[in-house]
């Protein structure tokens, strides 16, 4: 009987333990690493987001900038840091999807190092030019770079362009040089200068461009049409047969973190993405927000590993 009462007590103990660490969670500022410089469209996300969440979580949350290898130093970082909910990723495809088919090393697992916390949404990406190119469809893109082969460049910023880019050569026989940046922005300033010919990027920071006409949009990276450029056509409408390449966003936590503050963490951000205002704001950057629960971004994951190593193998990417 003695042991039945110590069991039961200790059992008592520990669910008062867990209670009161998620009732003290936070009490300190969060950090929400992001794997793409100021500017790019995962930190305007983000940007958009953090404000609310520190309300709701009555802390200060701090937006880190942390570019480089598609991703993968940023997934790093926060695969090593604490599990306690203080070092949180803003994710995409770039480290969790591609980058383990991308880098020869990676020093992260994208399932096993990370506990998902919400998906966010999804980009929608797109084919642009320089308006001094001569190009206004991608059937003109094709045969001008057919009849001009190796003259036309194109920008990369992340994984989805450098996938996307390489795709589009492989199905269409075009020779496209490839220049790639750290982030999406620096690439786009290049292209605006008449330095790079192309870039594929998302539309938040490529919008505002095609709309005062200094970037040309060509086409979305899509089968079919986006909402948010209604104008603009799908490269499976444009003739390139059964191009589908959209992007992703979710927030992850270091594995082991404690499920009572992932299921916070969750409630936040799920109900930040329901609200109209912020999903108008995120909207307007081209991106379309909804949440989803930690297992279904969990399967998602490993769904996307697969699709993305596919694409990287049938383009013919080599690792670097």
């Amino acid at each position: 009987m003695r042991f039945g009462i110590r069991t039961f007590v200790a059992c008592g103990l520990l669910l008062a333990a867990v209670a009161a660490r998620a009732e003290t969670y936070p009490s300190k500022p969060i950090t929400i690493v992001v794997p793409f410089g100021a500017g790019s469209g995962t930190d305007g996300i983000t940007r958009i987001i953090a404000p609310p969440l520190s309300v709701a979580l009555k802390q200060t949350v701090v937006i880190e900038n942390k570019p480089g290898a598609n991703g993968a130093i940023a997934a790093t970082q926060v695969a090593r840091a604490a599990p306690d909910g203080y070092t949180l990723l803003m994710s995409t495809n770039s480290p969790h999807s591609a980058a383990p088919g991308l880098n020869k090393i990676i020093n992260y697992d994208p399932v096993k190092d990370f506990a998902p916390v919400s998906r966010v949404g999804s980009f929608t990406f797109m084919v642009a030019a320089h308006r001094d190119v001569p190009v206004t469809s991608v059937k003109e893109l094709i045969a001008y770079a057919k009849a001009n082969p190796g003259k036309l460049s194109y920008a990369s910023g992340n994984t989805s362009g450098i996938v996307a880019g390489e795709t589009l050569k492989h199905a269409t026989g075009i020779d496209v040089l490839h220049v790639p940046y750290k982030s999406v922005p620096q690439g786009l300033n290049d292209v605006l200068a008449g330095r790079v010919s192309l870039i594929l990027t998302d539309l938040m920071p490529g919008l505002p461009h095609v709309r005062a006409g200094t970037l040309r949009a060509l086409a979305v990276t899509r089968l079919k049409r986006s909402a948010l450029v209604p104008d603009v056509p799908s490269l499976h409408e444009a003739g390139v047969t059964n191009f589908d390449m959209d992007s992703w966003a979710g927030l992850f936590a270091p594995a082991g973190t404690p499920p009572e503050i992932v299921a916070r963490l969750n409630a936040e951000v799920r109900r930040i993405l329901g609200d109209p205002e912020a999903k108008a704001r995120i909207a307007n950057l081209g991106f379309e927000a909804f949440g989803s629960s930690p297992d279904e971004l969990g399967e998602f994951v490993k769904a996307q590993l697969v699709k993305w190593t596919t694409m990287i193998r049938e383009a013919g990417i080599e690792a670097e």
